[in-house]
């Protein structure tokens, strides 16, 4: 366990976490130098160590205490220099430039070199404003090469939010994607009452000359990118402030989503980030081998993307940046070999591909292929569990047609090279992750939470199983206490919570694991089910406990629907909010005979619609016993966003807040 808060109230260094004792604990090698330790090759599958209601995963690779997260690209020089770092969007030419592990030092060393002139100081925290871009990920790394802490803020953020990030964290220097980021940080510095230094990257201050390097950067950093080439700083100076944090010092505040409360600081090490990467290198070697290509279009302000950004840097995989607004557009240009999505992007292809299936008079065509790939994924998901499988003549012939008619289209949408996805941040419907896995799409699906660096299990190829987020990855322990409550230990837990020491002791038990607020299931295997959050329970005036997570989540699946949110507490039975998906409203209502114009506050009062959500709530219904089962339903007239307060930055509903704003809804669900 990693337990620890800020001692002292100073700025001036880097913030200490574990002690030897407790690094010992998670297996790190305190042991001078930074030669690379050997990596063991033995395999997960004969690792497992089995606890009552416990397992472990050993580490398969350590690390000297003096390693930090900017040796995992200092390594990938040496290892892979042949596989750019990244590949980057020339938006002027609409080509896409790599960029070796070469001259992404040089970059990131002139970048850091223009902090250090401007006055960083050694674990001063630095926050990072902006969307998915290839300057998030320069920066972040400049800043650790000049000593400094990163502190990332989503960009879609209010003045308000980033005020407390900014009053908390005691970050004053603000790298910001573009004017509209700029005027809320110096909104919230104004109002925190104090002084931001702000960098906008899409603009260069006045003096500001571009860089003259052929690698594509905004305006803004291209000119501090010069400034650190023309700084009396020495590249030794910059040296010494990269090497001198170890795996026991800060590397980044996370701020959790904060679905209750104001959010907290996650004080994520060096550790984390680097003993995660260089063991999933070897657990998902099959997944991440050196030359393997991603896009991330997830933001990087949550730790799910950079951690998995960072084991990239690592492997030699070769990463690229996108949004969702652009991904179906740009993966056949980068054809990557894998991806990290989460369930709304699969819910989004599914959908989108039915559309134009659709559109093009094919419907019933797909939805055929459609069950064809879901019966083919639970056919090689009990495979995979080493079950018997009845052979089926006739669905293997259907199989075959479709990947030859079908199937390679579907592919083809993410660039035609995939060959493995993995889905973390939220629950993926078992059935959907079926069809994707029959399509030659094989699904991963992990868990962790920011508090855990993000991935704690994952399933991993040929040993994956539907329906459950997997084994713990290397350095790991997965517990599930006797309430049901899933709790962790290991390499990715995190240092505590900045200037929050009352609620770090909280979130751990008498053994040092860490509570996540999830329910859970082990099976004889070590892998574990995701039942539920243990405050969203529902307790039904008959006393039925509900978890109401996975009823949402196959109700969410549902083609038309955006969000679900079940109610019930101290009701006689439950019932479901339920809001429409705008994207998907159009293509489904043209298929169905009505307007492709119908606009989510009409469709919430059209019988047809609603008879269409009903077989969603009907499908939930047929996985539980009738007490749990949802018996009414209303559809919102609009969707939850995180404007209005109903959605975090990372996406996830604030139940507190739609259970206030739709009281009168929910009322009318239960007449007296």
């Amino acid at each position: 366990m990693v337990v620890l808060a800020r001692v002292d109230g100073r700025d001036d260094h880097p913030v200490r976490v574990p002690s030897a004792p407790v690094a010992a604990q998670l297996g790190l090698n305190h042991s001078a130098g930074r030669s690379r330790p050997p990596h063991p090759s033995s395999s997960i599958a004969h690792s497992w160590r089995r606890t009552v209601q416990e397992f472990s995963a050993p580490l398969e690779a350590t690390l000297p205490a003096s390693y930090n997260t900017t040796d995992l690209l200092l390594d990938r020089e040496g290892q892979v220099p042949a596989y750019p770092v990244y590949t980057v969007r020339d938006e002027v030419h609409s080509t896409w430039v790599d960029v070796s592990a070469e001259e992404y030092l040089d970059l990131v060393r002139s970048l850091a070199r223009a902090l250090v002139a401007d006055g960083l100081e050694e674990g001063e925290r630095v926050a990072i404003m902006s969307h998915t871009c290839f300057e998030w990920a320069l920066i972040e790394q400049a800043i650790w090469f000049a000593g400094g802490v990163s502190v990332p803020i989503y960009e879609t953020s209010s003045a308000f939010q980033a005020q407390w990030i900014l009053e908390d964290s005691g970050a004053r220097r603000v790298f910001v994607e573009n004017h509209a980021c700029a005027a809320i940080v110096r909104r919230a510095a104004k109002d925190a009452g104090v002084e931001a230094r702000v960098w906008r990257m899409d603009e260069p201050e006045l003096d500001g000359v571009p860089d003259a390097s052929w690698v594509p950067l905004s305006a803004g950093v291209s000119a501090l990118v010069a400034s650190g080439r023309a700084s009396a700083v020495p590249l030794s100076e910059i040296e010494r402030r990269r090497s001198r944090p170890g795996l026991a010092d800060a590397a980044s505040l996370v701020y959790t989503s904060g679905t209750v409360g104001r959010p907290k600081g996650c004080i994520i090490t060096h550790a984390n980030f680097s003993l995660v990467a260089v063991n999933l290198k070897v657990s998902m070697a099959e997944v991440v081998p050196a030359g393997s290509r991603t896009a991330l279009f997830l933001p990087l302000a949550h730790v799910l993307a950079r951690a998995v950004q960072h084991a990239c840097v690592f492997t030699g995989t070769t990463v690229a940046h996108t949004s969702t607004a652009r991904v179906t557009q740009d993966l056949p240009a980068i054809k990557p070999t894998w991806l990290l999505a989460v369930p709304r992007i699969y819910e989004k292809l599914q959908a989108g591909a039915l559309n134009q299936a659709e559109a093009t008079g094919k419907g019933g065509l797909f939805r055929r292929a459609l069950e064809v790939a879901v019966e083919h994924g639970k056919e090689l998901d009990a495979k995979g569990r080493g079950e018997a499988v009845k052979r089926r003549p006739w669905l293997a012939a259907q199989y075959a047609l479709f990947n030859k008619l079908v199937y390679p289209k579907l592919r083809a949408i993410v660039g035609g090279d995939v060959k493995w996805t993995i889905s973390g941040a939220s629950p993926l419907n078992p059935e959907l992750a079926a069809f994707f896995d029959g399509i030659g799409l094989g699904v991963l699906e992990g868990y962790g939470l920011t508090e855990t660096t993000a991935p704690a299990l994952v399933n991993r190829p040929g040993a994956a199983r539907l329906g459950t987020v997997g084994t713990c990855i290397p350095g790991t322990t997965v517990r599930v206490a006797a309430d049901g409550e899933i709790l962790l230990k290991g390499i990715g837990v995190f240092g505590g919570y900045w200037n929050r020491a009352d609620a770090t002791a909280e979130a751990f038990d008498a053994d040092g694991f860490f509570k996540t607020g999830d329910l859970g299931e082990l099976d004889a295997d070590g892998y574990l089910k995701v039942t539920g959050r243990k405050k969203d329970i529902i307790v039904t005036a008959g006393g039925k406990n509900v978890s109401p997570g996975p009823l949402e989540e196959i109700v969410r699946a549902g083609r038309t629907v955006s969000q679900c949110v079940l109610i019930g507490d101290d009701r006689p039975f439950v019932s479901a909010l339920v809001t429409l998906d705008a994207d998907e409203l159009g293509p489904w209502a043209s298929a169905n005979g009505l307007s492709p114009a119908l606009t989510p506050e009409e469709a919430s009062k059209d019988p047809r619609v609603q008879a269409e959500v009903q077989t969603y709530i009907d499908a939930a219904n047929r996985t539980v016993s009738r007490a749990e089962g949802i018996r009414k339903f209303a559809v919102l007239p609009a969707d939850f966003t995180e404007a209005d307060g109903h959605m975090t930055a990372s996406m996830k509903v604030r139940r507190g807040a739609v259970a206030k704003d739709f009281a009168e809804v929910a009322e009318a669900l239960y007449p007296r």
